[in-house]
C-alpha cells in the first residue's frame, strides 16, 4: 500500500452541488408525495430559470410540506413511503425545460398565524449550496397577508413565494435563480 501524505485528507471548502450519479437521486415515488390512500392531491409544478429565463436541465427540486392539519411528519421511517404514513418529502429532476411537478397534499397551517406553505430545495449547476424557499398558496390570501415571514418580505417580491393556482387542484411555482423576477430565498437555520 503506498504511503498516504497527511494532506491528502484535509477538509475542502464547499463546492458546486455534485458530481451526480443516476443511481443515487431517484427517491422512491420521487415526485409522488402523497399516499394512493390520500385522495385530495394537490399538484405543485413549475419551471426552475437561470438569469435569461431559460430552464435549467439538469436542476431538481425537493420539497417538504406538512400533512393536511398542519402536522409535520415526526414518525421514524416515515420517508420509506411504507403507505401507511405521510412523509411530505419529494424529490422532482427537471426536465430538459426546466420543469418540474410534484403530486403532494395541501399541507395545512403548522402554526397559528402562518400560512400553510412548502419548503422548497432547489440544487443545480453553478450552485454553490442549495437554495431555499417556500411555496405559499395563491388561493390563501387572508393567511398569507397575516404569515410573519411573508410579512418580512419586501411587498414588491413576496409574488415569488406564491404558487399560483392554474387549475383545479393545481399551482404553478416557477423559480428563478437570478435577474429580474428572482425568487426570493432563505437562510436556512434563520428563516427555515
Amino acid at each position: 500500500m503506498p504511503e498516504q501524505s497527511e494532506h491528502e485528507y484535509l477538509q475542502t471548502p464547499s463546492q458546486t452541488v455534485g458530481p451526480f450519479f443516476g443511481y443515487a437521486l431517484p427517491y422512491a415515488g420521487g415526485p409522488d408525495v402523497r399516499a394512493p390512500w390520500q385522495p385530495d392531491a394537490v399538484r405543485l409544478h413549475g419551471r426552475v430559470l437561470d438569469g435569461a429565463g431559460e430552464g435549467v436541465p439538469d436542476a431538481f427540486v425537493e420539497i417538504w410540506g406538512a400533512d393536511a392539519t398542519g402536522r409535520p411528519s415526526t414518525e421514524l421511517g416515515s420517508f420509506d413511503r411504507d403507505q401507511h404514513g405521510f412523509a411530505g418529502f419529494g424529490r422532482s429532476a427537471a426536465d430538459r425545460a426546466g420543469n418540474y411537478s410534484f403530486t403532494t397534499i395541501k399541507p395545512g397551517a403548522m402554526r397559528e398565524g402562518s400560512a400553510p406553505y412548502l419548503l422548497v430545495a432547489v440544487f443545480g449547476r453553478g450552485i454553490l449550496q442549495h437554495l431555499f424557499t417556500r411555496a405559499y398558496f395563491g388561493d390563501e390570501a387572508e393567511a398569507n397577508a397575516s404569515d410573519p415571514l411573508l410579512g418580512r418580505i419586501d411587498e414588491g417580491r413576496r409574488d415569488t413565494l406564491i404558487a399560483v393556482p392554474d387549475a383545479e387542484r393545481s399551482y404553478r411555482f416557477d423559480i428563478v435563480l437570478q435577474g429580474e423576477g428572482e425568487t426570493v430565498f432563505l437562510d436556512y437555520g434563520t428563516e427555515i
